[in-house]
């Protein structure tokens, strides 16, 4: 050891090293775990936020055979609708959130599937499983589960098999996943979207600081700490939460071209960063657009902007899903949910119609 002092020395520098830099990466991890496990969403509903519209229950199988609970909506078409949109509800809330959103829709003769997502309002749960609020593999397959059923229903009432996706926050994740392959999603809403990875990246940025005893070292990580990081906590979660949690972002990527895709998002949502929604919208293949809401926080956009969210939802599917999906004169559903009071607009500050939109790129 006193000959060879020089390399016992390095080696035991590394072994510190290695073991410092260990013992931090498995801080970092703790704590996002935590917040994975912990963190509540912020309320985006009240009990006096939307009238409940009931719809033509039904029953279907997710793609991992789960039990799950949804219901037809009939839109204002006297037995010509529109077309047929799929809607995924948020984190906490369940398939009767869609009144929030899908009025304007129905009112002007789209029909609405929604459906409560596992371990949501009636649909069931995998036991020894909790829901996450971050879009995880299991949403994913109820969201494949969903489309299947909606398919096979749309063949035997002999309509065109062509349908549009409206997701909020989570549900708009789990949409994104579902439609990157499937030739029948011809159109996709999104509001409060985000990646899963993106976003704890950010939250790893924004709350190391509280917890990093060194200010010079959690400023000065680089962009492959972080990833590395991500990767650990991923890796995590798999053998503690018995969850995947697949990129968003990536399946944007992987997009096939020509899926007309608008991404809302509140201008002060103070838990999705807007710049979330940005990097989406970035990732995406054209066409594309982007609308930010002034002073809306996390899915609250409908209800500070109720009148241009209405026009900007409805004049978006009836560009890219309507000229698809109009079939020959149809039945109706029972019951009819048409008939129900018209949505009561929260009082909110005034919404002028903004100039055109992100440019589609």
């Amino acid at each position: 050891m006193v000959r060879n002092w020089a390399l016992f020395s390095f080696a035991a520098t590394v072994v510190i090293l290695i073991v410092i830099a260990w013992l931090v990466l498995r801080k970092y991890v703790k704590i996002m775990l935590n917040i994975i496990r912990d963190t509540p969403p912020p309320l985006a509903m009240g009990p006096r936020d939307f009238e409940r519209i009931d719809g033509k229950p039904v029953t279907f199988r997710a793609f991992d055979n789960l039990n799950l609970c949804g219901m037809f909506l009939q839109g204002q078409h006297g037995g010509r609708p529109k077309g047929m949109i799929i809607f995924a509800h948020e984190f906490s809330s369940d398939m009767y959130s869609c009144a929030r959103y899908c009025r304007p829709l129905l009112k002007s003769g789209y029909d609405i599937f929604a459906f409560d997502f596992s371990g949501h309002g009636e649909s069931s749960c995998e036991p020894g499983y909790q829901p996450r609020q971050w879009p995880t593999d299991r949403e994913v397959d109820d969201m494949l589960g969903a489309i299947a059923f909606v398919e096979d229903w749309l063949e035997e009432q002999q309509r065109p098999v062509a349908i549009g996706l409206f997701g909020i926050s989570r549900g708009a994740g789990a949409a994104i996943l579902a439609a990157q392959h499937n030739p029948a999603i011809r159109a996709v809403i999104t509001d409060g979207a985000f990646s899963s990875d993106t976003t704890l990246e950010h939250f790893m940025k924004r709350w190391a600081y509280i917890f990093a005893k060194v200010r010079f070292v959690y400023e000065n990580h680089p962009p492959q700490f972080w990833r590395f990081l991500r990767w650990l906590l991923f890796r995590e979660c798999r053998r503690k939460l018995h969850c995947n949690f697949p990129s968003v972002l990536k399946a944007l990527r992987r997009m096939r071209p020509g899926l007309p895709i608008l991404f809302i998002h509140g201008e002060r949502d103070s838990y999705i960063p807007v710049e979330q929604s940005q990097l989406l919208y970035d990732s995406a293949p054209p066409p594309k657009w982007l609308w930010v809401v002034p002073k809306a926080k996390h899915n609250q956009s409908v209800v500070i902007c109720p009148e241009y969210y209405a026009v900007r939802t409805t004049t978006f599917f009836d560009e890219h899903l309507a000229p698809v999906s109009s079939p020959p004169a149809i039945t109706t559903f029972s019951p009819d949910p048409a008939q129900a009071q018209p949505a009561r607009d929260a009082a909110s500050p005034s919404c002028p119609i903004p100039s055109p939109i992100s440019a589609n790129r």
